[in-house]
């Protein structure tokens, strides 16, 4: 799984570990911020998120025509910069709240566009990195890994808003309370989650302490296609202009289907964090504490990868201390739960671990699974995971369909809550959801890498980027019609458009083959 890859790869994926650590960190309460800050409803806190989602993802498009240009670290060192300064103008308490809502702006802002230069030029690194035949073959389990490292970053950021938070709703001898809307309880849990921001601010610094410290494995791969032309580089691929071309209409067709996948997926900040506030029963008893330590899910995610170790390892020494070493993780996990008190009070934002965590664990076993296939001569394509993406997507709003059979509509139940539902149907969703994201998203980016003809490498992984952000944009539709229409009809129109980009994909598989051949 490890062996065989650059060890640029370690470089840049720890380095982007520690940025989405704080992106998601930050992402994991914005939604409640500004309602707690600005007492802002469902639909517009869904629609400034959605906006600020849109723009994060859409900003890579620029960032990818200036780093054809200029080069991909310059993009990435300028970016890093620029975020920081937005994280740090969101994190600075402000009094005033129409002074607190132009420096909130200023700052997302800020993160959009440096998240913009750093995001899909970081991407394109990795890529490069295989381009040379040495290690082509396992580019697919390359950004497999790059994906899996991300979402370590984002496993624990909902934990840390959560202890943040908690932290300081203590200094004021306050708990949380989901149903709480008395003004000064809000205006202390805002100062809470303000404090998040600071949290990014941090985890940027040390993204940046890493990234500049191991620059010497992946330097390498920071030449554009112009670049190697010019160094007389055999590794460049030539395509005619008809190849180009192709290329480029294969890469917007996919890229068209994918906004309905991250229009669905991106629930996870805004209408399934405010199911589980309305709906879901925040008291967690017995075995079900188990997912809301996430310490303990971190040890069963390492132990995963030990297990696998273990088994993997020709060297007999290697495969009984990679034994020893899951026992021992899973002990010490199953400690950590005996430990938790019982109920354990959990808090909405702590839902979106749960799909980091899965992404982490379940990528070793996505690996082993699609590489076997391929050594068998049954190589399932991007295009192919990505129409059965979709498809799973839809099973997973299915799954919270079922939950939702029988609830009280948000447009009747107004700021009252009615928190009966167990929170493993919210699991068992993110759970689904997270099988569809193993099947498109890292597939998706290693095709974008694999297919993009050489000088338009950043556009290209920025317009992948764009697609994302269409998506996170239209992903605010449920939030606006939370409180107009039925909760049933709005996971409805999920699964409906879900089901419709699937058969389109599955229809476009053919033509695509061709295209990119």
């Amino acid at each position: 799984m490890f062996e065989g890859q650059p060890k640029g790869l370690y470089a840049l994926a720890l380095a982007n570990t520690g940025e989405r650590f704080g992106y998601y960190t930050m992402l994991a309460i914005f939604t409640l911020f500004m309602q707690a800050k600005f007492g802002w409803d469902e639909a517009t806190a869904g629609q400034v998120n959605a906006i600020f989602l849109a723009f994060v993802y859409f900003l890579p498009l620029a960032g990818g025509y200036l780093s054809d240009k200029i080069g991909y670290g310059r993009c990435v060192t300028i970016g890093i910069l620029i975020m920081f300064l937005g994280y740090l103008g969101l994190a600075v308490p402000v009094e005033s709240l129409d002074t607190a809502k132009v420096t909130m702006f200023a700052g997302l802002a800020a993160v959009s566009v440096g998240t913009g230069l750093f995001k899909g030029n970081l991407q394109v690194l990795v890529g490069n990195l295989y381009d040379d035949p040495k290690y082509s073959a396992r580019r697919d389990s390359a950004f497999s890994l790059f994906y899996m490292a991300i979402n370590i970053g984002a496993m624990f950021a909902p934990s840390m808003a959560k202890w943040v938070t908690n932290q300081y709703l203590a200094q004021y001898n306050m708990v949380y309370d989901a149903a709480n809307t008395d003004p000064e309880y809000l205006k202390v849990l805002a100062g809470g989650y303000g404090l998040c921001f600071g949290v990014a601010c941090v985890s940027l610094v040390m993204s940046a302490v890493i990234y500049f410290a191991f620059r010497g494995w992946f330097k390498h791969a920071d030449v554009t296609a112009k670049q190697a032309q010019s160094q007389g580089d055999a590794n460049v691929e030539a395509l005619t202009p008809k190849q180009t071309k192709d290329r480029i209409v294969a890469l917007l067709m996919v890229f068209f289907v994918v906004i309905f996948f991250w229009m669905a997926f991106h629930q996870n900040g805004s209408a399934l964090t405010f199911f589980a506030k309305k709906y879901t029963n925040l008291t967690v008893e017995g075995p079900m504490r188990f997912g809301f330590n996430i310490f303990s899910l971190a040890l069963v995610a390492a132990a995963v990868y030990t297990g696998f170790s273990a088994i993997q390892s020709s060297v007999r020494k290697t495969k009984a201390i990679c034994s020893v070493v899951t026992i021992m993780l899973l002990g010490g996990a199953y400690a950590l739960y005996t430990m938790m008190s019982n109920p354990t009070m959990a808090q909405p934002s702590d839902f979106q671990q749960f799909n980091p965590f899965f992404v982490v664990a379940l990528t070793p076993f996505s690996m082993v699974l699609f590489d076997s296939l391929a050594k068998k001569g049954h190589e399932i394509s991007a295009p192919t995971r990505i129409a059965w993406g979709m498809f799973v997507a839809a099973l997973g709003f299915g799954v919270i369909t079922l939950a939702s059979t029988g609830l009280i509509s948000p447009m009747d139940l107004g700021d009252k809550t009615q928190s009966i539902l167990s929170p493993g149907w919210l699991i068992s969703t993110y759970l689904t959801l997270t099988f569809a994201e193993l099947l498109l998203s890292p597939m998706g980016i290693s095709f974008v890498s694999k297919v993009a003809p050489p000088k338009y490498k950043g556009l290209m992984m920025g317009g992948w980027f764009v697609a994302t952000a269409i998506g996170n944009y239209a992903s605010m539709l449920p939030s606006m019609l939370w409180n107009k229409i039925p909760l049933m009809y709005n996971w409805a129109i999920l699964i409906g458009l879900c089901l419709i980009s699937a058969l389109l994909m599955f229809s476009l598989l053919g033509k695509l083959k061709k295209m990119t051949a």
